[in-house]
């Protein structure tokens, strides 16, 4: 099944929202940051607004959404796009479809299994002095991860072209809320065995404070960054399965993806809105996703072969750090010349 995207041709984003609610009640729970709690912020009106979602979480929810947790494996429909898949000991450990940094994931670069690594290193040479080619980057990068020119790849490791190889995202998206106020309650772990023991070592009763939230509008909002997937250079056939993969993507988050937390469990609440270009609609989900598998097949020589590489996890076990004694045994050994 083909889609009709010539409305994009000459447009650089793809601009997209739409409202959110409470799947059950008026409350939900706010997404928090360790040194931050929940993201609240004031606008110069005087609004009060929250971060639900932020752009990191959103883009990991998306990769997700395209996983079979049951078969290990992508979606029947996206069956054929390159990843790569870290197994330990026969089962599949990980993938770079699900690792917070894809590629740059620790379990793939950093284990005794130097594949992916040292292929990388064949596809970027020449890199190491001068401006990055981004075009012979975003090539070798679709080799072994698609997905990475959607949602970005940052690969500090210095064997490659010094660190310095990164591609932002072109699909973004987060979610806030405006007009919010705290829902403030609380509750007590209760211990029926000891209830003044030691709270600190988790026994006795301990009493908890928590704060949810309630708002005016929650809005899921997206951007397509067309002109960076075309400045890509990876030819038509690789830009159209591209775009159609993005705002598939958008589409099935935003039908299976939005239980973000326990107490955070959103559902649409209108329409998905294009603000940019004006006149474009998003296809339904059916019909991006019965156009995924000639997409694929069209961009094949793009993969590897096949297209999902498999490397092996192994942690390389860190160097033990050398006593004072053992240094001054081979200081003294290096002066006397042994």
């Amino acid at each position: 099944m083909t889609i009709d995207l010539s409305r994009l041709a000459n447009s650089p984003r793809v601009l997209l929202e739409t409202t959110l609610r409470p799947l059950q009640g008026e409350r939900f729970q706010p997404t928090g940051f360790p040194d931050l709690g929940p993201a609240t912020y004031t606008l110069p009106d005087g609004t009060e607004m929250l971060l639900v979602e932020s752009v990191q979480s959103v883009a990991n929810r998306m990769e997700a959404v395209c996983w079979d947790e049951k078969a290990e494996d992508v979606i029947s429909s996206l069956r054929g796009i390159s990843y790569v898949r870290v197994k330990r000991n026969g089962a599949v450990l990980t993938t770079s479809l699900l690792e917070a940094h894809r590629l740059n994931s620790p379990y793939i670069l950093e284990g005794k299994d130097k594949t992916i690594l040292e292929r990388l290193k064949t596809e970027v040479a020449g890199m190491e002095i001068g401006p990055v080619d981004f075009r012979r980057l975003a090539r070798a990068v679709a080799k072994y991860d698609v997905c990475c020119l959607l949602h970005g790849v940052f690969l500090p490791k210095p064997e490659l072209a010094g660190g310095r190889l990164r591609l932002p995202r072109s699909l973004s998206g987060y979610i806030e809320a405006r007009g919010v106020r705290p829902a403030e309650y609380g509750g007590v772990k209760h211990d029926r065995v000891d209830p003044s023991g030691d709270t600190k070592r988790g026994f006795g009763h301990v009493p908890y404070h928590r704060a949810d939230y309630v708002a005016e509008r929650i809005t899921a909002y997206f951007n397509l960054d067309l002109a960076q997937i075309r400045s890509n250079g990876l030819g038509a056939a690789a830009e159209t399965f591209l775009i159609a993969l993005a705002l598939f993507k958008i589409r099935r988050f935003l039908e299976v993806g939005l239980r973000l937390r326990t107490a955070c469990d959103l559902e649409v609440a209108g329409d998905l809105r294009v603000t940019r270009p004006e006149g474009f609609v998003v296809p339904p989900t059916g019909a991006l996703e019965a156009a995924l598998p000639s997409g694929i097949a069209a961009c094949a020589k793009l993969f590897a072969k096949p297209p999902v590489t498999d490397i092996t996890w192994e942690s390389e076990k860190p160097k033990k750090a050398k006593s004072a004694k053992q240094e001054g045994v081979e200081e003294a050994g290096e002066e006397e010349g042994t």
